[in-house]
């Protein structure tokens, strides 16, 4: 009987996440009609199966909910960086840095403002707070941009995914960073001038590492795949090879101290640049393997969240939430993009178009995993950000696209515009 009960936890266990992950898929065919992410979908369906939904299932693994959300993370990124042509990069790169450096840290500046005086914490704890939602989520915006089936200006359009892949290793420095400037927990245990020094070395080693590694590694596996008998997605081994060299990345960009979200994103880009043949030929095959990834992550932080803890902060939570989409982004956005001659309705879109995801949320529970005391504060208070950030931004971004005028019409539309107007002259 012992073995038996021990044979059937696993098979218990796989039976239910393959039955969450079917349900989630079926509900989020139906949310995309009215624009909705289907990311909200995964969470809600995790959240009905936690510890306050019908089957009232207890988890608390936060360290498993971080492990799983890196990898997610780390695969998305890559994915993105092998669909994004160079071109565009090129366009969007000095914006997007900006942004992905200035930004994130006036973002996490403003947001301790509003913590320190919603939720009643130190300037430091705000910080920490502001630091952690600060960075807006690859996958977020490349799943609302797919759903709402955007076409925008080329350069906004660059400027804000390649933003989104570039400011989660500020984001990730800036929190361990004040996580271990903050011991004993409430005060800063160095001189200021020493915290600031630390957090830059951080900083350094985080950007430095992860682009070298990036840079060398996307080189070196470019070249290598590019002599492989590539000629079609060989039955999915193409994208099985592409996403282990993704994870292969991070790993190994990781276990040096470097940023492994901006080495993959890196990696992605140049295997795309210098092996576009056979990264395209894995795309339709790794799309899958980013939706698994992104499933399981979105179940996990919905089973990990207590919706009755979460909701006696909804108050201050929710002034935070709107702190940052109204104040704080955009005072990000207009400090980084009107010097460089964004019109003041690409900066509104911009700003509009900063989702957070799951990124935040894994940052959240890096308090929770230190052991300070008021953790789950943060964890709470960031999972109601990325909730009303994808319920109010996300179905909004089209119908404010279109508003603005930021659209980019396709060859389609011009070519008949073109006609149109010859037509009228004769």
């Amino acid at each position: 009987m012992g073995h038996g009960a021990l044979a059937a936890g696993p098979d218990l266990l796989t039976a239910a996440m393959a039955a969450l992950v079917i349900v989630a898929i079926a509900g989020a065919l139906y949310t995309h009609r009215f624009g909705l992410s289907h990311l909200l979908v995964f969470m809600a369906v995790g959240m009905l199966t936690g510890v306050d939904g019908p089957l009232g299932l207890p988890f608390d693994n936060h360290k498993l909910a971080v492990t799983v959300g890196n990898l997610a993370v780390a695969l998305i990124l890559f994915d993105g960086g092998l669909r994004t042509r160079w071109p565009e990069v090129r366009r969007g790169l000095l914006p997007a840095a900006l942004l992905a450096t200035l930004g994130v840290a006036a973002t996490a500046c403003i947001v301790a403002g509003i913590a320190h005086l919603a939720l009643d914490v130190s300037w430091s704890e705000g910080l920490l707070l502001g630091a952690a939602v600060s960075s807006t989520d690859a996958s977020a915006v490349f799943a609302q941009f797919t759903a709402s089936q955007l076409k925008l200006q080329p350069r906004i359009a660059a400027t804000i995914e390649v933003e989104s892949a570039m400011n989660d290793p500020m984001a990730v420095v800036l929190t361990l960073g004040l996580i271990a400037w903050l011991s004993p927990f409430g005060q800063a245990n160095e001189p200021a001038a020493d915290g600031m020094a630390t957090l830059l070395r951080l900083l350094a080693e985080q950007l430095g590492y992860g682009l070298l590694t990036g840079v060398g590694g996307g080189l070196l596996a470019a070249f290598w795949v590019r002599r492989l008998p590539v000629t079609d997605d060989h039955d999915g081994l193409a994208a099985l090879l592409m996403a282990a060299l993704g994870l292969l990345m991070f790993a190994g960009t990781t276990l040096l101290g470097g940023s492994g979200f901006l080495a993959v994103y890196a990696a992605g880009l140049l295997v795309r640049h210098h092996a576009g043949r056979v990264a395209q030929l894995a795309l339709p095959g790794l799309n899958g393997y980013t939706w698994l990834a992104e499933a399981v992550l979105f179940l996990l932080l919905g089973l990990l969240v207590t919706p009755h803890e979460a909701w006696r902060l909804a108050g201050p939570a929710l002034a935070v939430a709107l702190g940052l989409m109204l104040v704080a982004r955009p005072a990000a956005v207009l400090l980084c993009l009107a010097p460089l001659g964004f019109g003041w309705r690409q900066q509104a879109f911009v700003a509009w178009s900063g989702l957070r995801g799951a990124v935040p949320i894994v940052l959240a529970t890096y308090p929770v995993l230190a052991g300070m005391p008021d953790g789950w504060r943060f964890f709470d208070v960031a999972f109601v950000v990325v909730l009303l950030s994808l319920l109010i931004q996300g179905p909004t971004l089209a119908p404010l696209a279109r508003r603005l005028g930021v659209e980019h019409a396709d060859d389609k539309d011009q070519e008949q515009s073109h006609r149109g107007t010859e037509t009228q002259r004769e």
